[in-house]
């Protein structure tokens, strides 16, 4: 069992910026891909950003690359998703997750622990 603790969303004007935190306890940190996904009101869940076990490998969504930055700090147990250039698009409740796999991936489904997320909202 993992258990994951989302942090650090808020209230940002469109350009801005907000880091989000994921401090995760329970079980080995490092032995888990972590994945971000995001939900919109009246929208379906969807993927973000994920992040393989040790940091090396990393996958992102189209609407976010080159603007978010994925990582991690295994002696934290901790992961993180940098948000630049933010959009009121980008507006969801972003929540981490993690996967007992090296790897992250793309599909919700595959995740097995959850936290209960953060609010951004980016004005326009």
């Amino acid at each position: 069992q993992v258990q994951m603790d989302e942090s650090g969303g808020g209230l940002v004007q469109a350009g801005g910026s907000l880091r989000l935190s994921c401090a995760a306890s329970g079980r080995t940190f490092g032995n888990y891909a972590m994945g971000w996904f995001r939900q919109a009101p009246g929208k379906e869940r969807e993927f973000v950003a994920a992040i393989s076990w040790n940091g090396g490998s990393t996958l992102y969504a189209d609407s976010v690359k080159g603007r978010f930055t994925i990582s991690r700090d295994n002696a934290k147990n901790t992961g993180y998703l940098q948000m630049n250039s933010l959009k009121p698009d980008d507006t969801a409740i972003y929540c981490c997750a993690a996967i007992l796999r090296l790897y992250g991936s793309r599909r919700s489904d595959d995740y097995a622990y959850w936290g209960q997320g953060t609010q951004v909202t980016v004005s326009s």
